[in-house]
């Protein structure tokens, strides 16, 4: 699938679940969320029927996100299923860690050992801090040892490839940026950093708490020296990558408030677990899947004109810059 910018959409980003054990700014309201009814949520055999729909047109990487997806129930059966359709060849998942060093109910085998059996390779880990404190504060749960513990029974169960995205908030973790580059170089971990976002409540994203990634960059190479470009270095988001001094480890920046080209690769969809598919994770536009797949007339060639539809309303550039307002904030969109 192209759309009207020329972006080739390859790669579908799926919420499974609006739940999450932990509840960071950033992300869920401080007020009290209201989780979605449990027959508004898709039912994990519509989301394979659009991942295979999506498949025969050309979708290839999914990645799985929530909330935090491991707190859905049965998970380990829709990871099972899902590996099983054809033209999928790079599955993901978004996590916030906790719960990969747990148990999965199968003998001593952990979550993470589990995805990884049914064909998971890559996870995003968020990671912001290494500070207890710090952690608890940003995500309201004391909860930083679990989050360690799962990012190293990922990297015990073989995952291709573990990413840390440590989202930049300044008089928070500017002082960490350093520890954080050890830490990922100690475990061998691709670590980015990534601006702040106007995804949450409005107060969040201020001149106060916002640090851009040229002055994260800057303090780095305060630190270790120069660093170099990468643009060899590619994954499948928008990251500039950057090689430390005298290593081979590298580390990435997400800009997408200061970089001014960071759509013009983009290659994604979004789908949200109450069934919105959305061209633009920067746009309030979305649209509904759900009476699609829910209507008993309506075909597998329906739900592929749904997606041509989608994708040709896809906008050229995301809105953050133009005084965005977040119509949904990122729990009920997908990490």
């Amino acid at each position: 699938m192209e759309d009207l910018f020329g972006h080739h959409i390859s790669y579908l980003r799926v919420s499974i679940t609006d739940r999450c054990n932990e509840r960071c700014q950033y992300c869920m309201p401080d007020e009290e969320q209201e989780w979605l009814p449990r027959s508004e949520v898709l039912s994990y055999e519509e989301i394979l029927r659009v991942v295979r729909v999506g498949a025969g047109m050309g979708i290839s990487k999914v990645r799985v996100t929530g909330g935090e997806p491991l707190t859905r129930r049965n998970v380990l059966w829709f990871f099972e299923e899902l590996q099983k359709i054809e033209g999928i060849k790079d599955i993901g998942i978004s996590t916030n860690g906790t719960l990969l060093g747990r148990n999965s109910g199968n003998g001593d085998e952990t979550n993470a050992q589990a995805l990884v059996d049914r064909g998971v390779r890559t996870a995003n880990v968020s990671l912001d801090t290494l500070n207890a404190g710090v952690y608890a504060e940003t995500t309201g749960r004391d909860l930083l040892k679990e989050a360690i513990a799962g990012i190293d029974a990922a990297r015990d169960a073989g995952f291709e490839k573990i990413k840390i995205n440590a989202v930049l908030m300044r008089n928070r973790n500017e002082h960490e940026l350093w520890e954080m580059i050890e830490f990922a170089r100690e475990r061998d971990l691709l670590l980015r950093f990534i601006e702040l976002m106007p995804v949450s409540s409005t107060h969040v994203l201020t001149e106060e708490n916002f640090l851009p990634t040229a002055e994260a960059k800057r303090l780095i190479e305060f630190k270790f020296g120069k660093l170099t470009p990468r643009a060899d270095f590619k994954t499948n988001g928008p990251a500039s990558y950057y090689q430390m001094p005298d290593s081979d480890q590298l580390i990435g920046f997400i800009g997408a408030m200061t970089n001014l080209h960071f759509c013009e690769t983009c290659n994604k969809l979004r789908l949200t677990c109450e069934g919105k598919l959305r061209p633009c994770l920067g746009s309030h536009l979305e649209f509904d899947m759900r009476e699609v797949l829910r209507n008993p007339e309506l075909t597998d060639d329906d739900v592929a004109k749904f997606f041509l539809d989608v994708v040709a309303k896809k906008p050229e550039q995301h809105e953050f810059r133009e005084n965005y307002q977040p119509g949904r904030k990122m729990i009920a969109i997908g990490g």
